[in-house]
């Protein structure tokens, strides 16, 4: 049985695929499309998820099933409308084209309002007769109890943005702009090419998302589950 040890070329093909393509600036587009995705999905579809279940409304079955049926329109029949609406504000080479689709995603609505129904709204009850107002009562006790949701719901929303391929590589125009996929997949445009110089740039747009994950990786399983803690 062969053991898995570096090849004679690893320094060579290290520096072949940072001279092909400016690596680390794409890295640092990813990273920074990727945070502020996760970040504010999080924030924002946390907040969905929340109010669908604790507020009562006549409406809110009709717009969660809104937000449902959104899940199942192919994201090729929105690349021209999306395109058309971002040439037209100015966002075309911009991270911020990325960025704002991702936000809000569907699923993770879905997945906040599925998680929310094992929260127990007494203990809401319990803080407005304490006299929290609403903001309060979502920021230091439903967010706090809800941790392993939110870690289940930031370890996908960073893997599905940090591994967009299509829509970033419509909007994006500039290699400046480029994100890590899209710089990858520049090393291996050529007839003959260099798949040790790929390989380097599969592992570091890989290491993100398998240090994300084990760190997190207890909290995504109690996530996914639907604990509340």
């Amino acid at each position: 049985m062969g053991k898995l040890t570096f090849g004679t070329h690893l320094v060579e093909n290290i520096q072949n695929a940072f001279e092909k393509t400016d690596l680390w600036t794409a890295f640092y587009n990813s990273a920074y499309i990727s945070i502020i995705v996760t970040v504010v999905s999080l924030i924002i579809c946390s907040l969905a998820g929340y109010a669908f279940v604790i507020y009562p409304s006549k409406l809110k079955n009709f717009i969660f099933m809104l937000v449902i049926a959104s899940m199942m329109v192919p994201f090729a029949a929105k690349i021209i409308p999306m395109f058309r609406m971002f040439s037209e504000v100015g966002l075309l080479n911009n991270p911020w084209a990325v960025i704002l689709p991702a936000i809000g995603a569907p699923f993770l609505i879905f997945f906040f309002k599925q998680n929310t129904h094992a929260f127990p709204v007494e203990v809401i009850q319990a803080a407005r007769v304490d006299g929290l107002n609403e903001f309060q009562i979502f920021s230091k006790i439903y967010m706090p109890m809800m941790k392993s949701t939110y870690a289940a719901a930031g370890v996908f929303s960073f893997m599905a943005s940090w591994n967009n391929y299509m829509w970033p590589l419509i909007v994006l125009q500039s290699n400046s702009q480029f994100t890590l996929p899209l710089a990858v997949s520049n090393l291996s445009v050529e007839f003959n090419p260099d798949y040790g110089m790929v390989m380097v740039g599969i592992i570091l747009s890989t290491i993100p998302t398998v240090v994300v994950f084990f760190l997190l990786q207890k909290a995504f399983v109690e996530g996914m589950v639907g604990s509340v803690k």
